[in-house]
């Protein structure tokens, strides 16, 4: 994909596994018309999210991996296969607490240790891999170190957490839930993004709450000269 945009005119992609969530039918990274039961509701990107998706796709900066941006102030994640071809859009659920660094030693505690101010999205580029099981199943580590990763809710997730009902909602407001985990749609993961990622792995772009844009993807500040902004 040469360019994101011009990609992405026009597209209408049916992705019936999804059907669970706040969407199945996609145009990502531009706004995102998404099917739950009869209402439609929109997944619209960040321009943060949508500027990064340009980068990525531009630049090439995947490695020829599949990747996913996720855009933590619309709790949406959008994928992509190694060409930059979009593969979808979903809600996900996100780290209860906003910032976009992980505490010192977060990833030695148990979860029930966690405060409050702990259970965070880090924010970063990431080479996510499959990896040692949670509960007797392997997970989409985006970083091992902090614990942090991409898998669908839990089975043993409180009930009073409500997550699937947060992730069905039709906005992004009730979708910080999490211990720092990015929660998918269970259909979406085991359907679309667990075959993508079950080889070489691919990168997770995580955008930050308030952190400046630039100082987490430092090359997009390259791509801003180049382009002569």
């Amino acid at each position: 994909m040469i360019h994101v945009l011009r990609a992405l005119t026009g597209l209408a992609l049916i992705l019936p596994v999804v059907a669970e969530a706040r969407t199945t039918r996609v145009k990502a990274p531009q706004p995102v018309s998404a099917v739950s039961g009869d209402a439609e509701t929109p997944i619209t990107p960040s321009p943060a999210a949508h500027r990064v998706a340009q980068w990525v796709a531009g630049t090439k900066d995947n490695r020829a991996l599949p990747w996913a941006v996720v855009d933590k102030e619309n709790a949406a994640l959008f994928l992509f296969d190694g060409k930059g071809k979009p593969l979808g859009a979903v809600p996900v659920l996100i780290g209860i607490a906003t910032g976009d660094t992980a505490s010192p030693g977060v990833g030695n505690k148990k979860l029930a240790d966690l405060g409050p101010a702990e259970k965070t999205t880090p924010a970063g580029r990431f080479l996510a891999k499959f990896g040692m099981p949670v509960a007797g199943e392997r997970v989409l580590w985006v970083d091992y170190a902090t614990s942090v990763a991409i898998h669908p809710i839990p089975k043993d997730a409180a009930a009073r957490e409500k997550r699937r009902e947060r992730m069905l909602s039709p906005t992004p407001e009730d979708n910080r839930i999490t211990f720092g985990c990015i929660n998918v749609p269970k259909a979406f993961y085991g359907r679309v993004l667990r075959p993508l990622f079950r080889g070489k792995g691919g990168y997770v772009y995580v955008l930050p709450d308030s952190t400046p844009i630039e100082a987490v993807f430092p090359r997009l500040r390259v791509q801003a000269v180049m382009n002569g902004g």
